[in-house]
């Protein structure tokens, strides 16, 4: 999930946005920012963090939607592809980590 999130974060630049992109490019770095610190959370202090589970699958989800909610059909194909394939790594890799905090938390209760 880290590593999806920061080339979520760099896609505007390795894969070249073009410039009427630049929403969804400072859409991409904020989200693959957030990403790439959660799972760095969940990795370092996961105990703490499980409860948070849930919001890379929601940002996975929002990411594969973001080039159309933001650009409209006036959005190239490379954005698209980048996008859908990185939100569907973020969406399983969020839903492995719903998993596991379930896990913990049976556990716990016990």
């Amino acid at each position: 999930m880290f590593l999806s999130g920061v080339f979520l974060a760099v896609s505007p630049w390795v894969v070249g946005f073009r410039s009427a992109e630049r929403d969804l490019a400072i859409n991409n770095l904020i989200i693959g920012i957030v990403v790439a610190l959660l799972a760095a959370s969940y990795a370092t202090v996961y105990g703490r963090t499980h409860g948070l589970s849930w919001a890379p699958v929601l940002l996975g989800l929002w990411t594969i939607v973001a080039p159309w909610v933001i650009q409209g059909s006036d959005v190239a194909g490379g954005t698209v592809a980048t996008n859908v394939i990185t939100g569907v790594l973020i969406t399983a890799c969020g839903l492995g980590t719903m998993r596991m905090g379930r896990a913990v938390a049976s556990r716990t209760s016990r």
